[in-house]
């Protein structure tokens, strides 16, 4: 996977203003000298880690693709057309399956890639147990079972992969603002953070017994200290049973043990790589290197689990396209090393693949080509 001290002195000398990290076209140039004209990080000369793979922007993009329906569109001019997302925030994968939670549409959008199906779970319009109104947290542990914060009801609804709902975990007393959620690979533990805010000292990460649903001890408080806490945004468990936590307020991430003592942290404000100016949502891959997402840069830069960043993808843009960010929001790693990045403003979801992964291998290998999202129609 990815090897420390990749981040070349070339890579690091590139001059910043403006936004962070943007490719300038003398970049792009020795890119296509190098004769690969598919999107890579980093670029050329240095050896590439990951590609571009595609951009999935609605239904129509994992659905099948019949033969009629294309030779319709070819005759009459009719663009691909599928259930697309509104704003879209929260994201977990499992085998191929990418789970979207959408804070507009008050569901999360399930769309399978290999097995090419979309379910739509906790639609806010059906009545009954397991509806949802603002999806935020979304995770899955080994099994695929769909763990889903939501910050209007406050409290955490878990389903199994197929969306049929399990059980309800937490109270609305638990919390004072919701926001992220980690849960262990073998579902026994779960954490969901509180942000908390100007008002409140409930600046902390709740943690819960995944089989029993009883409160643990908390994680932290409101200060500046190691181990605590400032507005943190999102949490995640590494494959050690640590955590990872967003700690926005400090723009930091925050390295905790499984027993709630802090390890270490890394990050600070600034414009520089590996400082954050708007950290938001986070992931972890299964040789627990650290993605975290910068709304503010319009990239993700990868940190090994001592702070080492080791490289930066994407790029802030106000057009689309791939690679390109406006409000980026949730990422995921699947066991692929596959990464999935949401952009709220574009609607989309960005898919990158390790370079060291042959195209359409992994848990995506039985999917059938599809068009691109970003010719594929928006929805109905």
């Amino acid at each position: 996977m990815i090897k420390p001290l990749f981040v070349s002195l070339f890579a690091i000398s590139i001059a910043v203003s403006g936004c962070m990290m943007s490719k300038s076209a003398s970049d792009k140039d020795k890119q296509k000298e190098a004769g690969d004209d598919r999107l890579v990080y980093p670029i050329p000369p240095e050896e590439p880690r990951f590609y571009y793979e595609k951009t999935i922007k609605s239904s129509a993009d994992v659905l099948p693709d019949s033969d009629e329906d294309k030779l319709r569109r070819s005759l009459t001019g009719e663009r691909l057309q599928g259930e697309g997302f509104a704003k879209p925030y929260g994201i977990a994968v499992h085998r191929g399956r990418i789970f979207v939670g959408d804070t507009v549409r008050r569901m999360v959008m399930a769309l399978d890639i290999p097995e090419q199906k979309f379910i739509k779970i906790g639609q806010y319009e059906e009545e009954g147990e397991g509806r949802l109104s603002k999806p935020m947290g979304i995770e899955v542990d080994d099994s695929g079972n769909l763990y889903v914060l939501d910050a209007t009801y406050k409290q955490i609804i878990v389903y199994n992969r197929d969306g049929q709902f399990l059980r309800n975990i937490g109270k609305a007393t638990d919390f004072y603002r919701p926001a992220g959620i980690g849960v262990s690979g073998d579902g026994s533990r779960i954490y969901a953070v509180d942000i908390g805010g100007s008002s409140s000292d409930n600046h902390r990460i709740i943690a819960y017994d995944g089989n029993t649903g009883e409160r643990l001890p908390d994680i932290g408080k409101r200060g500046i200290e190691l181990g605590e806490f400032n507005l943190p945004r999102d949490v995640v468990v590494a494959p050690d049973g640590s955590l990872f936590v967003v700690d926005g307020g400090n723009f930091r991430v925050q390295h905790i043990a499984a027993d709630g003592k802090p390890i270490n942290s890394f990050g600070s404000i600034g414009r520089q790589q590996g400082q954050f100016s708007r950290p938001k949502e986070i992931g972890v891959d299964s040789e627990s290197n650290v993605y975290v997402v910068d709304a503010a840069f319009g990239n993700f830069q990868i940190f090994n689990s001592e702070g080492q960043l080791l490289l930066y993808v994407g790029e802030r843009s106000n057009i689309d396209g791939p690679g390109k960010f406006s409000l980026p929001s949730g990422i995921a790693v699947d066991d692929d090393g596959r990464v999935y990045m949401v952009d709220q403003f574009f609607r989309k979801i960005d898919v990158f693949r390790p370079a060291d992964l042959p195209e359409n291998e992994g848990f995506v290998k039985n999917a059938v080509g599809k068009e691109s999202g970003d010719q594929a129609g928006q929805a109905n």
